[in-house]
């Protein structure tokens, strides 16, 4: 049986996306999407629940997403999800979690950006 890594979201941009050169000629875009699901408590409210998510993408797809969005933009985002763990100067031991991006889709555009 193949099984496969692959994420989905929906949702906005929380900030400005991040473009860097990483040396070699590579690029990297960094940039942190939230998405918001509605649910109702069990005191019959509804409530909003966001999470945030970081989101990576890299070389030609990078520099052309960088100048399509901008913080609010709407994004499907498809990629799979990667995991790594580090270690602080201090020594802490650290596991961080991001969306390595492979497709996306243009949903709305942040006010100054073109589509």
């Amino acid at each position: 049986m193949n099984m496969n890594n692959k994420v989905q979201l929906i949702g906005h941009l929380g900030n400005d996306p991040e473009l860097k050169d990483v040396g070699n000629g590579k690029r990297v875009l960094r940039f942190r999407m939230a998405t918001n699901e509605r649910y109702k408590g069990t005191d019959g409210e509804w409530k909003d629940n966001t999470e945030w998510h970081p989101v990576v993408a890299w070389g030609k797809q990078a520099e052309r997403l960088a100048g399509q969005v901008g913080k609010g933009s709407g994004l499907l985002v498809e990629g799979r999800l990667v995991h790594r763990n580090y270690e602080t100067k201090e020594g802490e031991k650290r596991t961080s979690s991001e969306v390595v991006l492979s497709d996306y889709r243009l949903m709305s555009a942040a006010k100054g950006v073109a589509a």
